[in-house]
């Protein structure tokens, strides 16, 4: 285990060195630079030419690729052309917002998904299972922008339960927080939970299927002792996965519901950063998103030990 760690670990460093430089000249090719952009009709040679220099932009190419990296390497990651904050301040401020909309939103989702998908499982072709069949498909073909915009009239609007427009920091309290996040959290975890829910009921009814549980049903073992103690745990692996990679989507996925609340959140925050030529805070996000998305996989990856013992890395005892 130690030795895959350790592997996995320098696989996860030189594929945020290969985001780093895809977005770090990727940014460059976007017509007009970030100057020009900001002072638009405005902007002069003389004053486009002085805040490149100010930022380092004036130099060729390679140099600002070195520079760049040597500041990366030592945790400095630049600051803003706009507004001249530091590029982790900006981040410390939208990755909460980011992060507490996916979190319960994955709670959300999973709370649904998961019961319904054994209930669904276990009355296959009835009507429990075509009643949430049918709200699955509902939950994937509704953009969240939608559901965002349908919840914010009828609870926020309407009947007043909750705000509509921006974010309260859960150091005011959890639930001031949690009334801020709710809505656009449920936009963003109906359509989690019906990816879940379609996955885990497939990988249930085909986990079902396999022979020692066809063995177990003809020993006479009571059928929710099959589901529950045999085939859920089995079932879950394709599950985690799934849910592993949609939770990194949904963290950085949700611009419109973003701005449907109000919320400045990374995907807001990407969008903006990319219309104003914002190079630093652009390279700093997209790196930001990799490496959550890479630490999001080798916990997926060590999810499979625990639900799946005989699962193993690097060699050892492995099947």
């Amino acid at each position: 285990m130690k030795r895959y760690l350790l592997a996995r670990l320098g696989q996860s460093v030189v594929l945020v060195w290969l985001v780093a430089t895809v977005v770090f000249f990727w940014v460059r090719l976007l017509p007009g630079g970030p100057f020009q952009t900001m002072f638009g009709r405005h902007a002069t040679p003389e004053t486009v030419a002085r805040m490149n220099a100010e930022f380092g932009i004036d130099q060729p190419l390679y140099v600002q690729y070195v520079a760049w990296m040597r500041d990366l390497i030592l945790l400095d990651w630049g600051r803003s052309v706009t507004s001249g904050e530091q590029v982790t301040t900006i981040l410390l401020q939208a990755a909460p917002q980011s992060f507490s909309i996916a979190f319960v939103g994955a709670v959300f989702g999973l709370s649904l998904a998961i019961p319904a998908a054994i209930i669904s499982t276990i009355h296959r072709n009835e009507l429990p299972d075509n009643v949430a069949t049918v709200a699955a498909y509902l939950g994937l073909s509704m953009p969240s922008f939608f559901i965002g915009i349908v919840l914010a009239l009828v609870f926020g609007v309407r009947l007043g339960w909750f705000p509509v427009f921006g974010y309260t920091p859960l150091r005011e309290g959890i639930g001031p927080w949690l009334r801020s996040v709710l809505l656009p959290s449920i936009a963003v975890g109906l359509p989690y939970g019906a990816v879940v829910m379609r996955m885990m009921r497939s990988s249930l009814a085909d986990t079902l299927r396999a022979p020692y549980l066809r063995t177990a049903r003809a020993k006479g073992v009571n059928g929710r002792v099959r589901l529950f103690k045999h085939a859920l745990q089995n079932a879950l692996l394709p599950v985690v996965t799934v849910a592993g990679i949609q939770f990194g989507i949904i963290v950085v996925g949700t611009v419109t519901v973003e701005f449907v609340f109000g919320i400045n959140a990374l995907g807001r925050l990407l969008v903006g950063s990319i219309l104003e030529r914002n190079y630093p805070v652009t390279q700093g996000v997209i790196i930001f998103i990799a490496t959550v998305m890479i630490c999001l996989n080798l916990l997926v990856d060590l999810t499979y030990t625990v639900l799946d013992p005989k699962i193993s890395y690097g060699g050892e005892n492995s099947l």
